[in-house]
């Protein structure tokens, strides 16, 4: 860690350590509940922390911690990725109870502090980071469940129960721009759970992009096996070769005299995915197989006669001094070979 981070951590953790220790102490606490934080500074020797800066900048002010946003996978298609999408569903999430306004107490009813935190909803916890090294941390109360506030049974609120929030189904609409990628993020802000005294986090949804049958995406591109046979390969061809995300037919022309083998790669241009951003899309790459004919698709002495006078001859003949006829197997498995 550099030399000026280092210092302004420590420089933190003496404040909160600071600041904590004068909210624990009954006598301390009572002045600044009484005249704020210059009543707290005439009663203490010296400058004492600002509780008020330290607290709000850690955690938003007195008024408890942030609210978590909540993070899910949503699975879209390819297909989806290339058109955009709007979905619309119902999400259950909790909201601050109407009935008690998130006190958790029936009317009239006013919580009391929480003995434990001294009403404070978070407590200082030592945690284990090493081998003979520990680390002081500030934690929500256990017993408050983080409100700094505790209601007895026979109080609390008949709708809530005392918990302050209830659940509600909600329905919420996301827009999946086209092109987004896999690991994309949704932001739907303020809609995760309430929490008394706190703004609501965000609902995040984390794009997963799920598999497709005959294209993949490289990035803004996409690629595909071009299945063609072996006539195709030598003669050429004139037919639609795949059906596109968007339900189009990609229609390809190869003329005569072009020769394609196994592997070569075509590329169309702008036919892959669309950049969220303007007009301009990716490539498609179209990846060669040659499909060649089953056994016996020639029938006759004449066939073979005719496809040998056609193609071009075998190499010269290897000579040696000794020649063996050797047997083989077919459909081997290189990955065998030791």
């Amino acid at each position: 860690m550099p030399e000026e981070h280092r210092e302004e951590a420590e420089a933190k953790f003496k404040a909160v350590t600071q600041a904590y220790e004068i909210l624990k102490d009954d006598q301390k606490r009572s002045l600044y509940d009484a005249g704020g934080m210059e009543a707290l500074k005439r009663g203490m020797p010296g400058d004492g922390p600002d509780l008020e800066d330290m607290f709000s900048q850690m955690f938003g002010g007195f008024g408890g911690f942030p609210g978590n946003d909540d993070e899910q996978e949503y699975h879209v298609t390819l297909e989806e990725l290339y058109r955009g999408k709007t979905a619309k569903f119902q999400v259950q999430k909790q909201i601050v109870c109407e009935t008690c306004k998130g006190t958790g107490a029936k009317d009239k009813v006013q919580p009391q502090d929480c003995d434990f935190c001294k009403g404070q909803g978070r407590v200082m916890a030592v945690r284990q980071v090493g081998p003979g090294l520990a680390t002081r941390e500030v934690l929500p109360c256990e017993k408050c469940q983080g409100t700094g506030k505790l209601v007895k049974d026979k109080d609390k609120c008949k709708k809530c129960k005392g918990k302050r929030t209830v659940k509600e189904t909600k329905a919420i609409e996301i827009y999946i721009p086209r092109g987004s990628m896999q690991g994309d993020r949704i932001v739907v802000e303020g809609e995760a759970d309430q929490v008394p005294g706190t703004k609501p986090g965000d609902i995040v949804f984390v794009l997963v992009e799920e598999a497709h049958d005959v294209l993949t995406r490289i990035g803004q591109d996409l690629s595909a096996e071009l299945t063609i046979t072996l006539a195709e390969s030598l003669c050429g061809f004139s037919r639609t070769v795949l059906t596109h995300l968007d339900g189009r037919g990609i229609h390809m022309t190869r003329e005569r005299g072009r020769i394609l083998r196994p592997g070569d790669v075509l590329r169309v241009s702008g036919e892959g995915m669309p950049h969220k951003k303007g007009d301009a899309k990716g490539d498609l790459y179209l990846i060669v197989k040659v499909e060649f004919p089953e056994d016996g698709f020639l029938q006759k002495d004449q066939d073979y006669e005719t496809i040998q006078k056609l193609l071009p001859g075998p190499p010269p003949e290897i000579k040696a001094e000794e020649i063996d006829e050797v047997e083989y197997e077919e459909d081997a498995d290189i990955e065998e070979a030791s």
